[in-house]
């Protein structure tokens, strides 16, 4: 069968491919568009196979949430160029969206599980996609909150956050805590999280530095310098950074709705464990 070049240029549309890759397949698979898509994916799983040792220390960050919780992904590519390819980014939020609906994802069961577009899987689609980028590309890590959440991408798709809450919070609100844990990165969420012998090495560096006043003068500087480093290393202590003034993180969201909480928080930021 002869192949004509309006074939060529449907297989193009299709696949995202050129048009000398495309006539190639198309001749081996004797003018069957079908066959042709199976040979132009068995090479690129080829190529695939072949990039395995190249370091992937690009891509992005991926969210994606829905009523009934939300998915968080690290896509990770070669080059930053191809990771703000608008087909990067589609396949990331597509791993995103496999992810949130898994209890506990892996990046191995994200890639083998049905694509949201249905009628083929995550690798399916990575493959799809490194077919017309050809660099490696891999799920670094996957992850997946329950419930009430919400989430924020940096623009540059860099850095993300996926939060669960004690119950509904307004989009704005959550965004805005999502987007508190990104730019201050707390490495805890509440008090009970920090190390006993890190805060008593705080006590007793308070208690040295307050030395020779009187006991009770000492415990009230004990106890303010504790609380100013809590608003330093816990998320619910700290300042909260989309408001004017001294207002916690804990604080605003008890103005948000009384009781309101942060059960867990996610952030990702690419290359960075």
């Amino acid at each position: 069968m002869d192949v004509t070049a309006s074939m060529v240029n449907a297989l193009r549309q299709k696949t995202g491919l050129s048009m000398m890759e495309c006539k190639k397949a198309l001749v081996e698979g004797q003018g069957d568009e079908s066959k042709a898509i199976e040979i132009l994916k068995k090479r690129g799983l080829s190529k695939q196979a072949d990039m395995t040792g190249r370091a992937a220390g690009e891509g992005r960050i991926a969210c994606f949430v829905s009523p009934t919780g939300g998915g968080i992904c690290e896509l990770r590519c070669e080059t930053a160029p191809v990771a703000n390819t608008d087909d990067f980014i589609a396949c990331a939020k597509l791993v995103a969206q496999a992810a949130a609906g898994m209890a506990n994802p892996t990046p191995e069961a994200v890639a083998a599980a049905a694509s949201p577009r249905g009628g083929r899987t995550i690798a399916d689609e990575i493959a799809d996609v490194f077919n017309r980028l050809r660099e490696k590309m891999e799920i670094a890590r996957v992850a997946a909150l329950s419930g009430s959440v919400g989430h924020y991408v940096h623009h540059n798709g860099q850095v993300g956050v996926l939060l669960q809450l004690s119950g509904p919070c307004p989009a704005e609100a959550s965004a805005g805590v999502c987007m508190h844990i990104a730019a201050m990165r707390p490495p805890y969420l509440t008090r009970a999280e920090v190390p006993a012998a890190m805060v008593e090495e705080q006590r007793t560096a308070a208690r040295a530095a307050a030395a020779g006043k009187p006991a009770n003068i000492v415990e009230k500087i004990v106890e303010g310098k504790l609380n100013t480093w809590y608003g330093e290393v816990v998320l619910l202590d700290q300042p909260f950074v989309k408001v004017e003034g001294k207002q916690t993180v804990q604080e605003y969201l008890d103005g948000v709705q009384k009781g309101l909480t942060v059960v867990k928080a996610l952030r990702y930021e690419v290359g960075k464990a």
